[in-house]
């Protein structure tokens, strides 16, 4: 019997992709991986560290796979700073950093050694990956060149490290020849891809480049690229007219956080001067159908009624379709800690509400709008809705986990399947999904 590894994946996009990494090795080692602390040999545990949340949820995780299991590795994030896992939980096996494939494989190693040597039939085209076979994430760098008051992801992930475009491609064009239909681009910064190698006289953005690589691979299998975590520098505008059918969609996920030049200068936001109201007009003129996502922060030190009045200002002009919104907590080592002016908690939390309202108001009439129209729609499950059987699916403008979904119905729905391309009339909507009729 093989040895058997128990893994538990914690927090974003980018730590799962350095989880398929960690499994995929592991896979082709010969060690098997099961689903219980208690058929498991050994334990691996990715953690994230980015808010007082998960760092609690990461240490709750470690001590209940310590209790059960008792051989415990731990890497991700929060492993960055590994005083702080060695304090609570002293036992365990070893603690790595995140985006540590060889160290964890190391330690792994160490306590639990491997069958026999690699051998590479053992490992599907695609890696070990952790969604379904239709999407997968496809993480371009490591790191951030940027240092935001509030985030402490550069003392864990370093600076920006851009990966080769040609090893991009290469694992964008094998997981395209695997059945993946969907790319989801991914980094701490995706838009400054390759200024860390960028040579002083190239003109061009190594970003746009890669993206119109990978567009054309993706167009090329009749799949979609989908950009997020893009900081709206002014380059990103050349992308726009890309987008289409197939190939990049249009959709970006552009983690705004604020509207308040007082509160963004405070966040050091590397936006902070530009006037992002005026791209995503500009945006919208030239992709009427772009679909934004943004994420926002309230309650941040200093921020002040006028501040929070302007947010939801910008935000009744600038429509964003997909917002998320988090009350500010302050986070060991990051420098946002030391300002002045803390919100207290019940005001934090009472503009946290407005905003969720007027974004909720903001989609349910943008969705609203897109009723009568016919959209392809990947499926991503079946299911049952009040005794109905329905498929959940997305379009163009819908990601995986983060968006809401098409319920589809109608004759055939029954044997539609997860991955599979289908057209639909959108016939009703709500504040985050909406409804369709299968063609």
């Amino acid at each position: 019997m093989n040895p058997r590894i128990g893994f538990v994946s914690l927090g974003c996009p980018k730590a799962l992709v350095d989880s398929e990494q960690i499994l995929t090795q592991l896979k082709a080692e010969g060690y098997d991986t099961v689903s219980s602390y208690e058929s498991a040999d050994l334990v691996v545990v990715n953690t994230c560290g980015f808010i007082n949340d998960a760092v609690a949820e990461s240490l709750a995780v470690i001590g209940d796979a310590l209790e059960v299991n008792g051989k415990v590795v731990v890497t991700g994030c929060l492993g960055a700073r590994p005083q702080d896992i060695m304090q609570v939980h002293p036992k365990v096996l070893g603690v790595t950093g995140p985006h540590a494939t060889d160290e964890v494989m190391s330690l792994i190693h160490q306590h639990l050694p491997k069958p026999h040597d690699p051998f590479l039939d053992l490992i599907p085209p695609t890696g070990v990956k952790l969604t379904p076979r239709h999407y997968a994430y496809l993480k371009i760098s490591e790191g951030c060149n940027h240092r935001c008051s509030f985030c402490i992801i550069p003392s864990m992930r370093g600076d920006l490290d851009s990966y080769p475009a040609s090893e991009i491609l290469a694992q964008a064009e094998r997981l395209l020849k695997a059945g993946v239909r969907e790319l989801l681009v991914i980094s701490q910064d995706t838009s400054a891809y390759g200024i860390d190698k960028r040579a002083t006289a190239e003109a061009r953005f190594p970003f746009l480049q890669l993206v119109a690589d990978l567009s054309a691979l993706a167009q090329s299998f009749g799949a979609w690229l989908r950009l997020h975590y893009v900081y709206p520098y002014p380059h990103v505008d050349e992308v726009i007219p890309w987008m289409g059918n197939e190939g990049l969609v249009p959709y970006l996920d552009v983690p705004f956080q604020h509207a308040s030049p007082a509160v963004l200068k405070a966040m050091k936001r590397p936006a902070h001067a530009e006037n992002t109201l005026k791209r995503i007009q500009q945006w919208r003129q030239m992709k009427p159908e772009l679909t934004i996502r943004s994420t926002f922060i309230v309650g941040f030190p200093g921020e002040t009624d006028d501040d929070f009045a302007l947010l939801m200002d910008w935000l009744k002009v600038a429509q964003i379709d997909r917002l998320g919104a988090f009350v500010y907590s302050p986070v060991e080592g990051a420098k946002a800690n030391a300002l002045a002016n803390p919100v207290d908690e019940k005001t934090a939390q009472r503009r946290h509400t407005q905003l969720m309202q007027l974004a909720q108001s903001i989609s349910a009439e943008r969705l609203q709008a897109r009723v009568g129209t016919t959209e392809s729609v990947v499926i991503d499950q079946l299911g049952r809705v009040q005794r109905r059987q329905v498929a959940l699916g997305r379009s163009r403008f819908e990601a995986p986990d983060v968006d809401g979904h098409i319920v589809v119905t109608g004759r055939g729905v029954s044997k539609l399947a997860p991955g599979q391309r289908v057209m639909v009339t959108i016939t009703g909507a709500s504040e985050y999904d909406l409804e369709a009729k299968l063609l």
